[in-house]
Parts: C-alpha cells; structure tokens; sequence
C-alpha cells in the first residue's frame, strides 16, 4: 500500500522511531541484568553470574574462600553497564556441583582446569581478572598457561609471594601441612567453619563491623556445612602449599609479561597482610596501588572506592588496546 499523505508517512515515521528506540533499550537493559545460569562442564554443573555486554571489555571474578561468586555482587551491579562480567562459582563452592572427593580430587589444578574450561566453552577468551584469596592460585594458573587472553589483573588480598602469608593466621595449616594429622584437621574445622569463624573473616579487620551485611557469613556457614565439606576444604587447606611451590613461576609470568595491575589490598587482613601487595612492586612496573584500612573482604567496607578504581582501571586498559 502506497502512503500519499506526507503528514501521515510523518506521523509513521515517528511511531517507527519511537519502537526502533525502544527496542533498543529493551536490548541494552537485558543485557544489563545480572543472568543466574549453570554451565555443564565435564559432569559438573558449574552455576555462574553474568553480565552485562559480551562484545565489550570482559572482567572475570574469581572468587576466594569460604564464599562464592556471590561476593561479587557488588562489582557486577556497578560495572555491568560499561563492561562484560562473569563470575563463576567453583566446584565444591557456592551453587556449583558439590561431587565427593573419591569422585573429584579437589586441588587447586583441577579447580583452575574445571574454571578454564568452562571460559573456553563461553567462548571467554580474552579478559582482566580479578582475583581475591582462593581466586589467585585459580588466576595464576589460568594466566600462565594462557598468557596471551590476560589483559590485565585487579588484585584484591590474593597473594603470589610468601611474605604475604601470615605465620599468625596461616599457622595451625603450615602445621597441618607437615603432618596431615587428623586431630588437628578437626580443630581446624570446628574453629574456622563454624558460624563465629565465618562471621571473623567478614568483621575482622574491618572499621564498621556493624555495617558488614550478615547475610555473607550466614549463607556461607550453611554451605560449609553441608554433607562433605569439611573433607573438601581440608583437602584444599593442605594442597594450598602447592600455591606456595609455584609463587615463583607466577612471579617470572608478571615480570616476564608486565600485566597492568590495580591493587586494592585490605591491610588488616589477617590470612595475607600488607606485604603480600608490597611483593607485586617488585615485579610490576605498571600498577595502580591502594591499601585499604579493611579487613579480608574489602568489598565489603570499601566497595564504592574499589568499583570506582576498577571502572578508572578497566578503561585504560581499553584505550591501549585501541
């Protein structure tokens, strides 16, 4: 049909206008919201949080211990309208497959191979990680064995020198790692996966204890109670020396490839304290260097500051790639 009348084609043109637009804020809001998915990876399910714009610059948020990729619900929410997030949960953790350990040997290799895979099957292959206490060994070995897909680190208390462990907070492991005794492993247990252990790693060292959501140590003591954790955890307790074995291939990697890194390191923590941030000075010559008067989870007190500098750190980044 033929439109003869200008003010009507005009009056179409304008509604045409008007739905193209909306059609395209329908499809830049999806894309900002945060997806729940599981990935099938091997037999497990890996659950992981995505979002954000696939095409644009990709951060992926390794996560430390006891939690999950739900401590990065902060940073997905601030940064999700300018980048691609994506945050995996790893097996034995959060809402991934929790298979036994006579089914899934759980190290710190398998975990890093179970997570490369998984990027490779999203097609994630060219990214900055973030890394925070388990997300280190994680990254590290992830980055060594893909140097080329890392576009950079934000390195928040996940530690790759041995100054940065502390003898205070690491004391009753380093002894569990020379004997393995089964009483000590229960003591370990009973003190650190308990509701007050989880609730210190969240408060402790923070200024404002008061304002730390409970909801992080709440949910985290009722996955670390269930059916089988206490021999996971162990198990990855006593394999943590094997991190300590490769700090210096991961230390060769930075200095070798100069990642940009932004730092961003809660110096009361009391797992890894200031020194384990200091050991990155000597191997990085481009760094964005804070510390922070928090504890373990600086998300958790200084999460505007973080989200802030990541944003500032993120866009550098892709200024040099251009």
């Amino acid at each position: 049909m033929k439109i003869k009348n200008k003010k009507t084609k005009n009056v179409i043109a304008a509604v045409m206008t008007v739905v193209l637009s909306a059609g395209l804020v329908s499809t830049a809001s999806a894309q900002n919201e945060v997806r729940y998915a599981t990935e099938k990876v091997g037999d497990l399910d890996i659950f992981y949080r995505e979002a954000g714009d696939p095409e644009k610059p990709t951060l992926v948020l390794l996560h430390g211990f006891p939690t999950s990729s739900q401590m990065y619900k902060k940073v997905i929410d601030g940064l999700k309208d300018k980048f691609h997030l994506i945050a995996p949960d790893y097996p034995g953790f959060g809402m991934s497959s929790v298979p036994s350990p006579e089914k899934f040997t759980y190290t710190f290799d398998r975990l890093a191979e179970v997570v490369d895979d998984f990027l490779e099957q999203k097609k994630v292959t060219n990214y900055t990680l973030m890394i925070h206490d388990y997300g280190a060994p994680v990254g590290f070995r992830i980055a060594t064995a893909h140097p080329e897909r890392v576009n950079g680190f934000v390195i928040m208390n996940g530690n790759a020198y041995e100054e940065g462990l502390s003898e205070k907070g690491w004391g009753p492991i380093f002894k569990y790692w020379k004997t393995k005794n089964p009483e000590l492993g229960d003591t370990i247990a009973k003190e650190v996966f308990s509701f007050e252990g989880m609730k210190w790693q969240y408060t402790h060292g923070t200024k404002n204890p008061e304002k730390i959501n409970p909801d992080n140590w709440v949910i985290d003591t009722q996955r670390i109670t269930r059916e089988g954790q206490k021999e996971i955890q162990l198990g990855l307790f006593y394999d943590y020396q094997n991190n300590v074995k490769l700090y210096p291939k991961w230390q060769k990697y930075l200095r070798d490839n100069q990642p940009p890194a932004l730092i961003v390191w809660g110096k009361n923590d009391a797992f890894f304290p200031e020194p384990g941030a200091e050991g990155y000075k000597r191997d990085l010559k481009n760094i964005d260097y804070h510390i922070l008067d928090t504890g373990h989870f600086a998300l958790e007190e200084k999460g505007d500051f973080i989200i802030s500098k990541m944003r500032d750190f993120m866009d550098k980044i892709s200024a040099s790639k251009k």
